[in-house]
Protein backbone atom coordinates (compact mmCIF):
# COMPACT_ATOMS: atom_id res chain seq x y z
CA UNK A 1 0.00 0.00 0.00
CA UNK A 2 1.20 3.00 -1.22
CA UNK A 3 2.09 5.97 1.58
CA UNK A 4 1.44 8.59 -0.79
CA UNK A 5 -2.54 10.21 -1.18
CA UNK A 6 -3.85 8.86 -4.45
CA UNK A 7 -2.77 12.04 -7.23
CA UNK A 8 -4.71 11.93 -10.37
CA UNK A 9 -4.91 16.04 -11.90
CA UNK A 10 -6.83 14.32 -15.11
CA UNK A 11 -9.83 13.17 -12.87
CA UNK A 12 -12.46 15.15 -12.92
CA UNK A 13 -13.56 17.82 -9.85
CA UNK A 14 -17.14 19.09 -9.15
CA UNK A 15 -17.15 22.22 -6.58
CA UNK A 16 -18.21 21.67 -3.37
CA UNK A 17 -21.66 22.13 -2.30
CA UNK A 18 -20.93 24.95 -0.04
CA UNK A 19 -17.70 27.37 -1.09
CA UNK A 20 -17.69 27.97 2.52
CA UNK A 21 -16.48 24.62 3.48
CA UNK A 22 -13.24 24.99 1.48
CA UNK A 23 -12.44 28.55 2.14
CA UNK A 24 -13.85 29.21 5.55
CA UNK A 25 -16.42 31.51 6.77
CA UNK A 26 -14.21 34.19 7.46
CA UNK A 27 -13.11 34.59 4.13
CA UNK A 28 -13.59 38.16 2.46
CA UNK A 29 -15.50 37.31 -0.37
CA UNK A 30 -18.27 36.40 1.95
CA UNK A 31 -17.67 39.64 4.03
CA UNK A 32 -18.01 41.37 0.41
CA UNK A 33 -21.02 39.58 -0.36
CA UNK A 34 -22.69 40.40 2.47
CA UNK A 35 -22.07 44.04 2.44
CA UNK A 36 -23.66 44.75 -1.37
CA UNK A 37 -26.57 42.33 0.06
CA UNK A 38 -27.35 45.49 2.10
CA UNK A 39 -26.73 48.15 -0.41
CA UNK A 40 -29.14 50.21 -2.45
CA UNK A 41 -28.65 49.20 -6.16
CA UNK A 42 -31.65 50.75 -7.47
CA UNK A 43 -29.53 53.47 -9.35
CA UNK A 44 -27.71 50.94 -11.10
CA UNK A 45 -30.83 49.40 -11.98
CA UNK A 46 -32.46 52.22 -13.39
CA UNK A 47 -29.50 52.76 -16.13
CA UNK A 48 -30.75 49.48 -17.66
CA UNK A 49 -34.10 49.35 -20.38
CA UNK A 50 -36.98 47.00 -19.98
CA UNK A 51 -36.20 46.01 -23.79
CA UNK A 52 -33.03 44.03 -25.00
CA UNK A 53 -31.12 40.88 -24.03
CA UNK A 54 -30.59 40.01 -20.59
CA UNK A 55 -27.85 41.82 -18.83
CA UNK A 56 -25.55 41.01 -16.06
CA UNK A 57 -27.07 41.63 -12.11
CA UNK A 58 -25.66 44.80 -10.86
CA UNK A 59 -24.98 43.29 -7.60
CA UNK A 60 -22.98 40.79 -8.70
CA UNK A 61 -21.10 43.04 -10.98
CA UNK A 62 -20.21 45.21 -7.74
CA UNK A 63 -19.08 42.28 -5.78
CA UNK A 64 -16.62 41.02 -8.37
CA UNK A 65 -15.06 44.59 -8.59
CA UNK A 66 -14.64 45.60 -5.49
CA UNK A 67 -13.42 41.80 -4.48
CA UNK A 68 -11.01 42.39 -7.57
CA UNK A 69 -9.80 46.07 -6.29
CA UNK A 70 -9.80 44.71 -2.79
CA UNK A 71 -6.80 42.47 -4.44
CA UNK A 72 -5.56 44.47 -6.43
CA UNK A 73 -6.99 43.34 -9.62
CA UNK A 74 -7.97 46.04 -11.39
CA UNK A 75 -7.35 45.47 -14.85
CA UNK A 76 -10.62 43.85 -16.87
CA UNK A 77 -8.66 41.13 -18.92
CA UNK A 78 -7.30 39.88 -15.76
CA UNK A 79 -10.42 39.93 -13.76
CA UNK A 80 -11.67 38.41 -16.89
CA UNK A 81 -9.60 35.25 -16.25
CA UNK A 82 -9.32 35.16 -12.14
CA UNK A 83 -13.20 35.18 -12.35
CA UNK A 84 -12.93 31.78 -14.53
CA UNK A 85 -10.14 30.08 -12.50
CA UNK A 86 -10.38 31.65 -8.36
CA UNK A 87 -13.34 29.83 -6.44
CA UNK A 88 -13.81 32.95 -4.70
CA UNK A 89 -15.14 35.19 -7.56
CA UNK A 90 -16.93 31.90 -9.12
CA UNK A 91 -18.33 32.33 -6.14
CA UNK A 92 -19.21 35.97 -6.48
CA UNK A 93 -20.19 35.61 -10.07
CA UNK A 94 -22.47 32.66 -9.25
CA UNK A 95 -20.80 31.24 -11.93
CA UNK A 96 -21.23 33.79 -14.81
CA UNK A 97 -18.75 34.43 -16.87
CA UNK A 98 -18.50 38.32 -17.78
CA UNK A 99 -16.08 39.60 -20.86
CA UNK A 100 -13.54 42.17 -20.27
CA UNK A 101 -15.35 44.39 -22.32
CA UNK A 102 -18.96 43.82 -19.87
CA UNK A 103 -16.86 44.57 -16.92
CA UNK A 104 -15.21 48.04 -18.54
CA UNK A 105 -18.39 48.77 -19.46
CA UNK A 106 -20.15 48.63 -15.98
CA UNK A 107 -17.43 51.13 -14.86
CA UNK A 108 -18.16 53.70 -17.47
CA UNK A 109 -21.45 53.17 -17.56
CA UNK A 110 -22.24 53.61 -13.69
CA UNK A 111 -19.62 55.85 -12.53
CA UNK A 112 -22.28 58.34 -10.47
CA UNK A 113 -23.61 55.30 -8.93
CA UNK A 114 -20.18 53.88 -7.74
CA UNK A 115 -19.77 57.11 -6.10
CA UNK A 116 -22.91 56.45 -4.36
CA UNK A 117 -21.54 53.26 -2.93
CA UNK A 118 -19.05 55.08 -0.93
CA UNK A 119 -21.46 57.49 0.91
CA UNK A 120 -23.46 54.13 1.84
CA UNK A 121 -20.40 52.28 2.85
CA UNK A 122 -18.93 55.22 5.01
CA UNK A 123 -22.95 55.51 6.37
CA UNK A 124 -22.63 51.63 7.05
CA UNK A 125 -19.30 52.18 9.01
CA UNK A 126 -20.70 55.35 10.83
CA UNK A 127 -24.07 53.04 12.03
CA UNK A 128 -21.56 50.64 13.83
CA UNK A 129 -19.75 53.46 15.19
CA UNK A 130 -16.55 54.09 13.01
CA UNK A 131 -15.52 56.56 10.77
CA UNK A 132 -15.65 59.77 13.74
CA UNK A 133 -14.69 62.96 12.74
CA UNK A 134 -13.06 63.82 15.80
CA UNK A 135 -10.26 63.98 13.99
CA UNK A 136 -9.79 63.94 9.97
CA UNK A 137 -6.07 63.50 8.19
CA UNK A 138 -5.82 64.87 4.71
CA UNK A 139 -2.93 64.40 2.35
CA UNK A 140 -2.45 63.93 -1.50
CA UNK A 141 -0.27 61.99 -3.72
CA UNK A 142 0.67 61.88 -7.50
CA UNK A 143 -0.09 58.77 -9.44
CA UNK A 144 1.28 58.08 -12.84
CA UNK A 145 -0.88 57.99 -16.00
CA UNK A 146 -1.65 55.51 -18.19
CA UNK A 147 0.05 57.86 -20.50
CA UNK A 148 3.64 58.23 -22.79
CA UNK A 149 5.42 61.26 -22.13
CA UNK A 150 7.60 60.27 -25.50
CA UNK A 151 4.06 60.70 -27.13
CA UNK A 152 3.45 64.42 -26.80
CA UNK A 153 2.09 66.55 -29.45
CA UNK A 154 1.95 70.42 -30.07
CA UNK A 155 -1.38 71.95 -28.54
CA UNK A 156 -2.54 73.16 -31.90
CA UNK A 157 -1.67 69.85 -33.30
CA UNK A 158 -3.83 68.05 -31.29
CA UNK A 159 -6.77 70.29 -31.73
CA UNK A 160 -6.49 70.42 -35.38
CA UNK A 161 -6.71 66.64 -35.24
CA UNK A 162 -9.74 66.49 -32.85
CA UNK A 163 -11.66 68.98 -35.42
CA UNK A 164 -10.49 66.08 -38.42
CA UNK A 165 -12.40 63.72 -35.98
CA UNK A 166 -15.26 65.80 -35.69
CA UNK A 167 -15.53 66.11 -39.02
CA UNK A 168 -15.54 62.11 -39.94
CA UNK A 169 -17.98 61.60 -37.20
CA UNK A 170 -20.26 64.18 -38.98
CA UNK A 171 -19.75 62.93 -41.91
CA UNK A 172 -20.76 58.68 -40.84
CA UNK A 173 -23.76 60.48 -39.42
CA UNK A 174 -24.54 62.12 -42.62
CA UNK A 175 -23.95 58.88 -44.79
CA UNK A 176 -25.56 56.57 -42.08
CA UNK A 177 -29.10 59.48 -42.37
CA UNK A 178 -29.07 59.44 -45.92
CA UNK A 179 -28.32 56.03 -46.81
CA UNK A 180 -31.70 54.37 -48.21
CA UNK A 181 -33.28 51.28 -45.53
CA UNK A 182 -33.90 48.01 -46.55
CA UNK A 183 -37.38 48.05 -46.25
CA UNK A 184 -38.44 52.18 -46.17
CA UNK A 185 -36.95 53.01 -49.43
CA UNK A 186 -34.76 56.82 -48.73
CA UNK A 187 -33.73 57.57 -45.42
CA UNK A 188 -33.82 60.68 -43.57
CA UNK A 189 -32.14 63.57 -46.16
CA UNK A 190 -30.63 66.72 -44.17
CA UNK A 191 -30.40 69.90 -45.15
CA UNK A 192 -27.26 72.43 -44.97
CA UNK A 193 -28.88 74.24 -42.00
CA UNK A 194 -29.36 71.06 -40.37
CA UNK A 195 -26.29 69.98 -41.45
CA UNK A 196 -24.63 73.03 -39.40
CA UNK A 197 -26.61 72.80 -36.74
CA UNK A 198 -25.50 69.01 -35.90
CA UNK A 199 -22.17 69.65 -36.48
CA UNK A 200 -22.44 72.25 -33.74
CA UNK A 201 -24.23 69.99 -31.15
CA UNK A 202 -21.44 67.43 -32.47
CA UNK A 203 -18.63 70.19 -31.11
CA UNK A 204 -20.50 71.03 -28.21
CA UNK A 205 -21.26 67.31 -26.85
CA UNK A 206 -19.31 64.84 -25.35
CA UNK A 207 -17.58 62.97 -28.54
CA UNK A 208 -16.88 66.99 -30.74
CA UNK A 209 -14.33 69.22 -29.91
CA UNK A 210 -13.47 69.69 -26.29
CA UNK A 211 -11.08 72.16 -24.59
CA UNK A 212 -7.78 70.24 -24.56
CA UNK A 213 -6.29 70.36 -20.71
CA UNK A 214 -3.06 71.90 -19.93
CA UNK A 215 -0.35 69.43 -19.76
CA UNK A 216 2.54 72.03 -20.43
CA UNK A 217 1.63 75.11 -21.97
CA UNK A 218 2.57 74.49 -25.68
CA UNK A 219 1.80 70.17 -25.20
CA UNK A 220 -0.56 67.60 -24.69
CA UNK A 221 -0.64 64.21 -24.75
CA UNK A 222 -2.48 61.97 -27.17
CA UNK A 223 -2.57 59.07 -25.15
CA UNK A 224 -4.22 60.85 -22.23
CA UNK A 225 -5.19 64.57 -22.90
CA UNK A 226 -6.39 64.73 -19.08
CA UNK A 227 -3.07 63.75 -17.75
CA UNK A 228 -0.60 66.66 -15.98
CA UNK A 229 2.82 67.01 -15.96
CA UNK A 230 3.25 66.71 -11.95
CA UNK A 231 6.33 66.75 -10.44
CA UNK A 232 7.32 63.91 -7.82
CA UNK A 233 10.47 62.51 -5.52
CA UNK A 234 11.25 60.50 -8.98
CA UNK A 235 10.84 63.79 -11.05
CA UNK A 236 8.02 64.99 -13.11
CA UNK A 237 5.47 62.46 -14.61
CA UNK A 238 2.26 62.50 -16.47
CA UNK A 239 -0.29 61.99 -13.69
CA UNK A 240 -2.88 62.82 -11.50
CA UNK A 241 -3.51 63.99 -7.96
CA UNK A 242 -5.30 61.51 -5.86
CA UNK A 243 -6.01 63.42 -2.39
CA UNK A 244 -7.62 61.07 0.74
CA UNK A 245 -9.50 62.51 4.15
CA UNK A 246 -8.53 60.02 6.32
CA UNK A 247 -10.60 59.17 9.92
CA UNK A 248 -8.52 58.98 13.07
CA UNK A 249 -9.52 55.32 12.77
CA UNK A 250 -8.13 55.03 9.43
CA UNK A 251 -11.72 55.43 7.22
CA UNK A 252 -11.88 57.09 3.92
CA UNK A 253 -14.35 59.57 4.97
CA UNK A 254 -13.74 61.48 1.23
CA UNK A 255 -11.46 61.16 -1.42
CA UNK A 256 -11.00 62.70 -5.42
CA UNK A 257 -8.89 62.67 -8.42
CA UNK A 258 -7.60 66.55 -9.71
CA UNK A 259 -5.12 67.93 -12.27
CA UNK A 260 -3.86 70.16 -9.64
CA UNK A 261 -0.19 70.43 -9.77
CA UNK A 262 0.14 71.83 -6.02
CA UNK A 263 -2.44 71.49 -3.14
CA UNK A 264 -2.82 74.91 -2.06
CA UNK A 265 -6.81 74.90 -3.21
CA UNK A 266 -7.56 71.72 -1.90
CA UNK A 267 -8.29 72.08 2.02
CA UNK A 268 -11.65 73.56 1.59
CA UNK A 269 -13.13 71.52 -0.95
CA UNK A 270 -12.13 68.34 0.70
CA UNK A 271 -13.80 69.91 3.95
CA UNK A 272 -16.93 70.12 2.21
CA UNK A 273 -16.16 66.77 0.92
CA UNK A 274 -16.07 64.84 4.09
CA UNK A 275 -18.96 67.30 5.43
CA UNK A 276 -20.74 66.31 2.14
CA UNK A 277 -20.26 62.63 2.74
CA UNK A 278 -20.67 62.48 6.46
CA UNK A 279 -23.18 64.88 6.96
CA UNK A 280 -21.18 66.40 9.88
CA UNK A 281 -18.19 69.01 10.22
CA UNK A 282 -15.03 67.60 11.24
CA UNK A 283 -13.61 68.87 14.33
CA UNK A 284 -10.01 68.75 14.23
CA UNK A 285 -8.27 68.81 10.76
CA UNK A 286 -4.83 68.12 9.83
CA UNK A 287 -2.40 68.63 6.22
CA UNK A 288 0.79 69.60 5.55
CA UNK A 289 2.24 72.97 4.61
CA UNK A 290 1.26 72.13 1.01
CA UNK A 291 -2.38 72.24 1.94
CA UNK A 292 -2.03 76.26 3.21
CA UNK A 293 -3.88 78.60 2.22
CA UNK A 294 -4.93 81.81 3.87
CA UNK A 295 -8.86 81.70 2.55
CA UNK A 296 -8.95 78.23 3.53
CA UNK A 297 -7.41 78.95 6.96
CA UNK A 298 -9.85 81.66 7.68
CA UNK A 299 -12.83 79.43 5.92
CA UNK A 300 -12.07 76.81 8.53
CA UNK A 301 -12.37 79.29 11.52
CA UNK A 302 -15.44 80.61 10.63
CA UNK A 303 -16.89 76.88 10.23
CA UNK A 304 -15.81 76.09 13.68
CA UNK A 305 -13.26 73.78 12.48
CA UNK A 306 -10.19 73.62 14.45
CA UNK A 307 -7.29 73.30 11.97
CA UNK A 308 -3.59 72.59 12.20
CA UNK A 309 -2.05 73.48 8.61
CA UNK A 310 1.86 75.21 8.79
CA UNK A 311 2.37 77.66 6.75
CA UNK A 312 6.31 76.76 4.66
CA UNK A 313 7.81 79.11 7.40
CA UNK A 314 6.27 77.52 10.41
CA UNK A 315 7.13 74.02 8.43
CA UNK A 316 10.99 75.08 8.60
CA UNK A 317 10.82 76.13 12.31
CA UNK A 318 9.27 72.72 13.32
CA UNK A 319 11.95 71.23 11.37
CA UNK A 320 15.14 73.50 12.81
CA UNK A 321 13.92 75.30 15.64
CA UNK A 322 14.54 78.46 14.08
CA UNK A 323 12.34 81.29 13.94
CA UNK A 324 9.70 81.85 11.27
CA UNK A 325 9.56 85.10 10.13
CA UNK A 326 6.32 87.67 10.08
CA UNK A 327 3.64 87.74 7.97
CA UNK A 328 2.49 91.06 7.69
CA UNK A 329 0.75 94.15 9.24
CA UNK A 330 -2.36 93.42 8.81
CA UNK A 331 -3.73 92.17 11.95
CA UNK A 332 -7.59 91.38 11.16
CA UNK A 333 -6.53 89.77 7.89
CA UNK A 334 -3.65 87.75 9.52
CA UNK A 335 -5.55 87.05 13.08
CA UNK A 336 -6.26 83.62 11.88
CA UNK A 337 -2.90 82.86 10.53
CA UNK A 338 -0.91 83.97 13.20
CA UNK A 339 -3.20 81.79 15.39
CA UNK A 340 -2.68 78.69 13.66
CA UNK A 341 1.07 79.98 14.03
CA UNK A 342 1.00 80.00 17.98
CA UNK A 343 -1.28 76.71 18.28
CA UNK A 344 1.38 74.96 16.06
CA UNK A 345 4.76 76.18 18.55
CA UNK A 346 2.72 74.45 21.47
CA UNK A 347 3.11 71.07 22.42
CA UNK A 348 -0.02 69.74 22.33
CA UNK A 349 -0.25 71.58 18.64
CA UNK A 350 2.71 69.62 17.47
CA UNK A 351 1.56 66.55 19.00
CA UNK A 352 -1.62 66.82 17.20
CA UNK A 353 0.38 67.88 14.04
CA UNK A 354 2.43 64.43 14.54
CA UNK A 355 -0.95 62.39 14.49
CA UNK A 356 -1.57 63.68 10.72
CA UNK A 357 1.26 60.98 9.29
CA UNK A 358 0.15 58.39 11.42
CA UNK A 359 -3.38 58.72 10.06
CA UNK A 360 -3.61 59.44 6.60
CA UNK A 361 0.33 58.08 5.56
CA UNK A 362 -0.48 54.80 6.29
CA UNK A 363 -3.26 54.53 3.88
CA UNK A 364 -1.57 55.64 1.23
CA UNK A 365 1.40 53.19 1.92
CA UNK A 366 -1.09 50.49 1.92
CA UNK A 367 -3.09 51.85 -1.37
CA UNK A 368 0.43 51.91 -3.35
CA UNK A 369 2.49 48.94 -1.89
CA UNK A 370 -0.68 46.33 -0.96
CA UNK A 371 -3.08 47.18 -3.90
CA UNK A 372 -0.66 48.53 -6.31
CA UNK A 373 -2.01 51.72 -6.90
CA UNK A 374 1.24 53.60 -8.43
CA UNK A 375 -0.29 54.22 -12.03
CA UNK A 376 -3.94 54.03 -13.50
CA UNK A 377 -4.97 51.57 -15.97
CA UNK A 378 -7.79 53.87 -17.16
CA UNK A 379 -7.59 57.32 -19.45
CA UNK A 380 -9.76 60.21 -18.53
CA UNK A 381 -10.09 62.52 -15.38
CA UNK A 382 -13.50 60.56 -15.30
CA UNK A 383 -12.64 57.39 -15.30
CA UNK A 384 -9.40 57.56 -12.94
CA UNK A 385 -12.01 59.04 -10.54
CA UNK A 386 -13.98 55.91 -11.10
CA UNK A 387 -10.63 53.57 -10.36
CA UNK A 388 -9.49 55.71 -7.37
CA UNK A 389 -13.49 55.66 -6.10
CA UNK A 390 -13.60 51.50 -6.18
CA UNK A 391 -10.11 51.48 -4.40
CA UNK A 392 -11.13 53.82 -1.27
CA UNK A 393 -14.59 51.67 -1.18
CA UNK A 394 -12.25 48.11 -1.00
CA UNK A 395 -10.35 49.95 1.70
CA UNK A 396 -13.15 50.55 3.36
CA UNK A 397 -14.86 47.25 3.39
CA UNK A 398 -11.78 45.42 4.34
CA UNK A 399 -11.45 47.97 7.48
CA UNK A 400 -15.25 47.17 8.41
CA UNK A 401 -14.23 43.17 8.01
CA UNK A 402 -11.04 43.77 10.24
CA UNK A 403 -13.56 45.71 13.25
Amino acid sequence: MSRFFAYHPDQGYVLPAYVQDVLGAEHLCFHVHQIVEALDVSQFEQAYGAEGRLAYPPRMMLKVWLYAFALGVTSTRRLEQRIREDLPLRYLAGCLQPDHKTLSEFLRRHRVAINGVFTQVLEMARAAGMAKLGHVAIDSSRIQANASRHKMVDREQAERDQRARDRRTVRRFQQKANAPEGDEGAGVSLSAEQQEKLAEQCAGAGGGLRRLPKARPWQVSTTDPDSRFLRTREGWVLGYTAELAVSDDHLIVATRVTQNASDNASLLPLVEEVERRCRERPGKVTADSGFFSGAAVRAMAERGIDGYVPDNNLKHEMQTGKRAQGIGCNAIRDRDHLGMREKLRSEAGRRMYRRRQAVVEPVFGILKEQRGMRKFHRRGLAAVNTEWMLLAIAYNLRQLVRR
